[in-house]
């Protein structure tokens, strides 16, 4: 019989779960992560574990959600949507970005490691990542589809590929033959490629 919990009990169980959570998946990774890493420091057992998440894939999933709905708020509503036109948009998302995959772990985990999201959506639910309304590339492609006349004349999803494209270059910046150009040669990139994808004259959005 698992132990019962107050609503406190189980509100701080569940905040330490996570935090341990957060704290492992990006450091070492879903799969090196085990349940007794899960539970250190909780003052419960690896079987009570289960009393708060069906497995730690759910944790994980839980988790990228959650990420989802905050990188929506900064790279979607605040970035995206927040310049005049689709060009100046396409600007402010790509740098806000780029700004979460090099100051946000997890988001930059799961960017970097998509095979671990890939195994969490298999195990569990792959519709409830793919239609979230707060994921960011179902946001995106919406963008994309609602602005369609702004940008080239180019499959969705090819437009999609090049921004995700732009968005590896972090991963790279150690290889260029001079690292400390990165910073202007990512700004010239982004207005590059966001000037090429947008070659019809940029139009204010209707409010």
């Amino acid at each position: 019989m698992p132990p019962a919990f107050s609503a406190e009990e189980r509100a701080r169980i569940t905040g330490l779960l996570v935090a341990n959570g957060r704290r492992l998946f990006t450091t070492q990774g879903l799969r090196k992560t085990s349940l007794e890493d899960l539970v250190a420091g909780t003052g419960i057992a690896k079987s009570t574990f289960y009393v708060f998440f069906d497995s730690k894939e759910a944790l994980y999933l839980e988790l990228m959600l959650a990420q989802m709905a905050e990188v929506k708020h900064r790279v979607i509503d605040q970035a995206l949507l927040g310049g005049p036109d689709a060009r100046a948009g396409l600007r402010r998302f790509l740098h806000a970005t780029i700004e979460e995959l090099t100051t946000n772990p997890l988001y930059g985990r799961l960017m970097t490691h998509p095979e671990e999201m890939e195994a969490v959506t298999r195990r569990l639910d792959p519709d409830r990542v793919a239609s979230a309304p707060e994921n960011p590339v179902t946001a995106l492609a919406a963008f994309l589809a609602r602005h369609g006349e702004d940008f080239v004349d180019a499959d969705p999803a090819v437009i999609t590929g090049v921004l995700q494209t732009v968005l590896l270059a972090p991963m790279h910046r150690d290889r260029l033959a001079d690292p400390d150009l990165y910073p202007k040669i990512l700004d010239l990139l982004i207005d590059i490629v966001a000037t090429g994808l947008t070659e019809r004259s940029p139009r204010p959005r209707p409010s």
